[in-house]
């Protein structure tokens, strides 16, 4: 299809866009000659624009792998208290233990975003099963308690700046050496690809499941640690990223349907090309000043986010 092809080379164009978009003066005729704007290329413009990529990607990949699991299309990992549970276990061990060091710290917040995902889907079992938005409503009323928590602690703690950074993404401190951990991301999406077929037929419920001969409790396990890896991975070196994971599986999934093995690799590109184009809008809209990339995703993301609800969605949509 057409739009297939436009998400490729629409990424391809992004990418170059990003790497030659910002305040320092780096071009193509500037790398040749000018050692120091070779310098800023390997050291800042490219491992941002990679981490931009792969933060996409990872992001667009967990919210699909959520709203399978929970058989829910308005809810990503922004909305059920993972990125808050994520973010509160980063403040917990720098506090208790700030000589930590990145992977102590990525263990732990890992933990806490399973455990927050744990409790939100404790607490959605509870809910009628008929009431679809009331689900994502509980989510963010869920990750408001954890954030207030956090925010209690940090304000305590003199720490609110630092916990806002973390909530708030921003590829403005990317440079190479503080980046690497996304890739990461990379080898979860991979797993993901690999169970694609199992998180598919997980989506069409637990009962269903079991009667198919899936393990929903051995797939449900994984799909959750993927989530809370991704999400704690991203929030340790970017921040929270919001509605990437809610909008783009949703604007896939009416155009391919809901197979998973099919659509993945899409709403993985797409996410990259959503992500990216909202970084070259925060580098440009304020030149030569830059506005938090998780800013201009939230007012993006959540126009998207009314248009998918108020929109139908096309009838030729492939099953």
């Amino acid at each position: 299809m057409v739009w297939r092809f436009l998400g490729v080379g629409l990424l391809c164009l992004l990418f170059v866009i990003s790497l030659f978009v910002g305040v320092s003066n780096v071009s193509i005729n500037n790398l040749l000659s000018d050692t120091d704007a070779m310098q800023v290329f390997l050291n800042s413009r490219l491992p941002r624009t990679l981490a931009i990529v792969l933060v996409g990607m990872a992001v667009a990949n967990a919210g699909l792998i959520m709203q399978m699991l929970m058989r829910n299309r308005f809810v990503e990992p922004s909305m059920t208290g993972t990125t808050e549970s994520a973010a509160l276990g980063l403040l917990l061990v720098t506090l208790l233990f700030p000589e930590s060091s990145i992977v102590i710290r990525m263990i732990v917040a890992s933990g806490l975003s399973i455990i927050g995902l744990i409790g939100f889907m404790l607490i959605v079992k509870r809910l009628p099963p008929t009431a679809t938005l009331l689900i994502p409503l509980t989510g963010i009323i869920y990750s408001g308690i954890i954030g207030a928590v956090g925010l209690f602690i940090a304000y305590e703690a003199d720490m609110m700046q630092t916990l806002v950074a973390w909530l708030i993404g921003d590829f403005a401190s990317v440079l190479a050496g503080r980046y690497e951990l996304l890739w990461l991301t990379g080898v979860l999406c991979c797993i993901s690809f690999f169970y694609a077929n199992q998180f598919t037929i997980a989506g069409l419920g637990k009962d269903i499941s079991i009667n198919l001969g899936l393990n929903y409790q051995q797939i449900t396990r994984i799909g959750l640690i993927i989530i809370a890896l991704i999400a704690a991975i991203v929030v340790v070196t970017i921040g929270g990223i919001p509605f990437i994971g809610l909008v783009v599986p949703n604007i896939v999934s009416r155009l391919m349907g809901d197979d998973v093995r099919k659509t993945l690799p899409w709403i993985m590109i797409f996410g990259a090309n959503l992500v990216l184009a909202c970084d070259i809008m925060s580098r440009i809209v304020n030149y030569p000043y830059e506005i938090p990339v998780g800013t201009i995703i939230g007012i993006v993301g959540s126009v998207i986010f009314l248009y998918l609800l108020y929109v139908k969605p096309s009838k030729h949509a492939k099953k």
